[in-house]
């Protein structure tokens, strides 16, 4: 839909009276989806059916259903009963829908979800990644999927834990029409977690994706031993491939350095607490991405990006040194110690 589509669609609802987004699915039910919908519940005048949860897994929608929260995605967390269900159906007659499926799986879920929804329905795109086979960010998938939503993208530093436990969050909420970003925030927003607009969507989708793996880079920096001054110069470094690959596929600076780019790339690189850090640890540690990943039940998203962020850069003809030997390892190209090694021997240069 374009801009004029959309005022045309928001005048049509409050015609009839719909001024508010009141009924919001969260579709996937992993650590983030579960947070986002705790953090919903939070709002005291939602009732539990306004906030229906699709999870892939039916020992995950029973427990979330029964009030057991969700012991494998995110054990230990007190979470609010839910109307969780594994029948996708139950999205039908959202107002807006919270989309956290991971990238690689976002097309078939997406398609599944499109006969479900009214023509102009906001869809937050909260995965963050780059899909492999088409090289597509989440918004062009979306648009292909369902060519009858209105794209949306919901990013920044926040951990599951944290949010699902009420703490204090900011995060960047980039939809193209600015009144029904406002009203996207005023639905999902409240005291603890705080949406800021922006209308730059691929620039908030760049800082998503390419966080991950450099997260990894970080963890392996941790896992070697290499110090904390190592550590800061790769996240700068780092932050300069994601500014050259964001600004050359049309985002604008300043997205980059807010909570959507820089923001999320120092909470990411900096806790354990992160999968692409902890991942990134163990490798530097000495162990293989085959075994890390085989004691995994959530998607560690850096390793599926890495690939796809090399292709477009190339592609595009975007130097990403770092990103470029996170792949290299991934793919067994090379050893830890080797991409190091590399990395450390290129020419110096202006910064």
């Amino acid at each position: 839909m374009n801009d004029q589509q959309i005022v045309q669609f928001h005048t049509y609802r409050k015609e009839l009276g719909v001024t508010k987004f009141t009924r919001i699915g969260v579709l996937g039910a992993g650590a983030w989806g579960t947070a986002l919908a705790a953090s919903l519940h939070q709002q005291l005048s939602r009732d539990i059916s306004d906030i229906p949860v699709w999870a892939l897994e039916g020992e995950v929608a029973e427990a979330l259903s029964q009030g057991h929260g969700n012991p494998i995605y995110l054990p230990g967390v007190d979470l609010p009963k839910m109307a969780a269900s594994t029948d996708i159906a139950a999205m039908a007659g959202c107002d807006a829908v919270l989309a956290v499926v991971p990238a690689q799986f976002a097309r078939s879920t997406l398609e599944a979800l499109g006969p479900h929804l009214s023509e102009g329905t906001p869809v937050l795109l909260c995965a963050k990644g780059i899909e492999r086979s088409s090289l597509s960010f989440m918004t062009d998938v979306l648009r292909e999927a369902i060519p009858h939503a209105v794209p949306a993208v919901l990013s920044g530093p926040s951990f599951a834990a944290d949010v699902s436990r009420g703490l204090p969050t900011a995060v960047t909420l980039a939809c193209e029409n600015e009144a029904l970003g406002g009203d996207l925030m005023q639905a999902i927003g409240q005291p603890a977690f705080r949406p800021y607009w922006s209308n730059d969507l691929i620039g908030a989708e760049v800082g998503g994706a390419v966080k991950n793996v450099l997260a990894i880079a970080c963890g392996i920096v941790e896992g070697m031993e290499l110090g904390k001054s190592a550590h800061a110069a790769l996240i700068a470094r780092g932050f300069a491939e994601m500014t050259r690959l964001g600004v050359a596929l049309g985002g604008k600076p300043e997205t980059l350095s807010g909570l959507c780019g820089l923001g999320d790339l120092v909470l990411t690189c900096s806790s354990p607490q992160s999968r692409n850090m902890s991942f990134g640890l163990a490798l530097g540690q000495g162990r293989s991405a085959e075994d890390i990943l085989a004691e995994r039940k959530a998607v560690t998203e850096g390793h599926a990006t890495a690939p796809a962020l090399v292709t477009l850069a190339q592609k595009l003809g975007i130097e990403m040194p770092i990103s470029e030997a996170v792949n290299t390892i991934l793919n067994e190209s090379v050893t830890v110690a080797e991409a190091m090694t590399a990395l450390l021997s290129r020419p110096y240069k202006g910064e």
